[in-house]
């Protein structure tokens, strides 16, 4: 029998950025020395409510302009150890001060694009991010992870046996913490830490309705794998 052994591809930081404006349901506006909540996101992409574009050439623009940052946060929708997976910072230029109940899209002149995460930080370009897509799972995730966790949770430990390389021993709790185009991750946690796995689609999705059956993929070639049950504790 063949083992599991497809290659683990993970998406851009760009692809990250763009996925994470499009799932944010908040953000945080800082400009003029306030702090601005920003909640009306549900089911629009940031995006839609900043237009965002290139730097005009030249130091004139500048008189009157005012900086602004966007700052959002991408938080594990799973009740996982260290929920929160990223931050993202869009720092650029308005026009006039931020005015929070503008009901039109505010147009921010592009600075600088920042996305931080457990590993590390990346710098994202205006032309990345535009030419990036979000992520097909972008906006569903959260209820398709809570969904595996709450109702199919007998699947989760069956998915273990994927993991490469093999878990350690003296694993307490595996939950869902991650599923993007490419693949589902599991997050292992130990007495003393946890370790993220990416188990990887046979191939990238292209419609949210394809998750569905990948993971069930995942768990049939789970269930062809010698059992692994004595890892958890």
């Amino acid at each position: 029998m063949r083992l599991f052994s497809a290659r683990a591809h993970t998406p851009t930081a760009a692809e990250r950025v763009r996925s994470i404006l499009a799932a944010a349901h908040s953000l945080t506006v800082v400009s003029d020395g306030l702090h601005t909540e920003v909640r009306r996101l549900d089911g629009t992409d940031a995006m839609g409510h900043f237009h965002l574009h290139a730097p005009c050439d030249g130091d004139a623009h500048l008189v009157g302009r005012v900086p602004v940052r966007l700052e959002l946060t991408d938080i594990a929708p799973t009740s996982v150890r260290d929920r929160l997976r990223a931050r993202v910072t869009v720092a650029g230029l308005l026009a006039a001060p931020y005015g929070p109940d503008a009901t039109t899209s505010t147009c921010m002149e592009f600075g600088q694009a920042v996305l931080e995460d457990a590993d590390g930080r990346a710098y994202v370009t205006l032309e990345a991010l535009e030419a990036a897509e979000p992520d097909p799972v972008a906006t569903s995730e959260a209820g398709m992870l809570t969904h595996l966790a709450d109702h199919h949770a007998e699947l989760v430990p069956l998915l273990l046996r994927l993991v490469r390389p093999l878990p350690e021993a003296g694993v307490l709790r595996v939950l869902p913490v991650r599923m993007d185009r490419h693949g589902l991750v599991l997050r292992l946690e130990y007495p003393n830490g946890h370790r993220d796995a990416r188990l990887p689609f046979s191939a990238p999705l292209t419609h949210v309705d394809q998750a569905g059956p990948r993971i069930h993929a995942l768990a049939a070639t789970a269930r062809r794998l010698s059992h692994t049950s004595h890892l958890l504790t």
